[in-house]
């Protein structure tokens, strides 16, 4: 086999084929290239697309549940419908003995406040938060740290700002750390500058939780609560848990779907993520289904040649050729076109990619983000390839065995 694979006699034959029926083999390489073509262009478009939603929701803990206090829409015990709500830290101390499904709670209080330093000064959405928050939504920091347990337990007046509250107080370079801010005519010490995420909540700076309490005289009320659940929990019935026990502490209607408020964020992303999965499945069914049509052209193509080349399989077999040399001909041929054709397509496929990810994967709001396609992958769709165009080439290959020498020079 290996001899007859560097035979330069073998090759000369079919270059001869293929040059005899230029139009026609020039038609089907373009059929298997853009099958491979398609399937590298569409992985890539899937991968960036996964790679862009976990840059939006990276810095998220995706299975967390998002609640807060409203307004009741049913009387219940006594209490007139309309009821205002307000949850507090003793929820919290609550819901944390109450549920060890919990991996992290993060109570949160939130205000609007005017901040200055020196000429410069600002309107900016405070937040009163524990250092938990940062496991549940990591900051990304450029300088300094974030809030620690020695804050809470010290009501210190420190701060975290964003970078645009930074650029906006602060001159060009000019180090943050250990500076003061004004917030209320209360002095902050800058002790953090993190960047904001693709997801926020109207956050721009950080005080303790404690600190935020007592300076805005908020007692144990608080504003809202993200809670994470630990890995394998179900969130969507995790959800309905608590806001069934928050009911029961604040004399609810458990019908009541008014009272509390909630965003669930691993169903959001559940949802995002069986779209991808749908995605994926979607584009390697296109893909391979392209790839087998393209194959089956070059089947198709060999039949015909094979039949055209009637007279010349004849006068081989005449001279001595064995009609295993004629079938391996005729499937080398079939690989060697499915070979060239996939090479070419996994080129343009790349290069498509390149100007996808210059084009789309830019700027602060990119579409797909590094949309690539795993070499492994790659490697599977090429030899998956090889593999069809080999068994395709069986086809004809067994066709051109069947020739009689007599017949076909007959035939001619």
């Amino acid at each position: 086999m290996f001899k007859f694979l560097f035979d330069s006699d073998t090759w000369q034959e079919i270059y001869g084929g293929i040059r005899k029926n230029k139009t026609r083999t020039i038609i089907t390489i373009i059929g298997v290239l853009w099958g491979i073509f398609l399937l590298v262009v569409l992985l890539g478009a899937a991968r960036g697309m996964e790679n862009n939603f976990k840059n939006i929701f990276g810095d998220f803990a995706t299975n967390s549940v998002f609640i807060w206090a409203q307004r009741t829409e049913k009387p219940f015990k006594g209490f007139q419908k309309g009821r205002s709500i307000r949850l507090t830290t003793k929820d919290i101390d609550i819901l944390k003995r109450e549920f060890k499904e919990i991996k992290y709670l993060a109570p949160r209080s939130q205000a609007n406040s005017t901040i200055i330093n020196g000429i410069k000064s600002g309107d900016f959405n405070i937040s009163g938060d524990y250092p938990v928050l940062d496991k549940v939504q990591k900051k990304d920091l450029i300088y300094g740290r974030f809030i620690n347990d020695n804050d809470i337990l010290g009501k210190s007046k420190v701060i975290v700002i964003d970078e645009e509250m930074y650029k906006q107080l602060f001159e060009k370079d000019e180090y943050p750390i250990g500076q003061y801010i004004i917030s209320n005519n209360i002095n902050y010490k800058v002790i953090g500058v993190y960047k904001k995420g693709n997801i926020n909540f109207g956050d721009d700076a950080y005080i303790p939780f404690t600190t935020f309490q007592q300076v805005y005289n908020r007692g144990n009320q608080i504003s809202w609560m993200m809670v994470t659940a630990q890995e394998g929990v179900d969130i969507n019935q995790f959800e309905n848990d608590l806001k069934l026990t928050l009911k029961n502490l604040h004399k609810v209607d458990p019908e009541d779907n008014r009272a509390f408020g909630s965003f669930n964020m691993g169903t959001e992303i559940g949802k995002i993520t069986g779209f991808l999965t749908g995605m994926q499945f979607l584009t390697w069914f296109v893909g391979i289904a392209t790839l087998i049509a393209g194959v089956f052209a070059i089947g198709n193509i060999l039949l015909i040649t094979v039949k055209e080349r009637t007279k010349e399989i004849g006068i081989r077999r005449a001279i001595g050729a064995t009609p295993r040399e004629i079938r391996q001909q005729v499937v080398l041929e079939s690989v060697f076109l499915t070979t060239i054709a996939g090479m070419l397509g996994i080129v343009f496929g790349g290069f498509v990619l390149f100007l996808i990810d210059y084009f789309l994967g830019s700027g602060p709001d990119p579409t797909l983000l590094n949309p690539t396609v795993n070499i492994p992958i790659i490697l599977i769709a090429f030899f998956l390839l090889m593999i069809l165009g080999t068994l395709i080439g069986l086809i004809p290959a067994f066709m051109a065995t069947m020739v009689k020498p007599i017949e076909a020079l007959r035939d001619e």
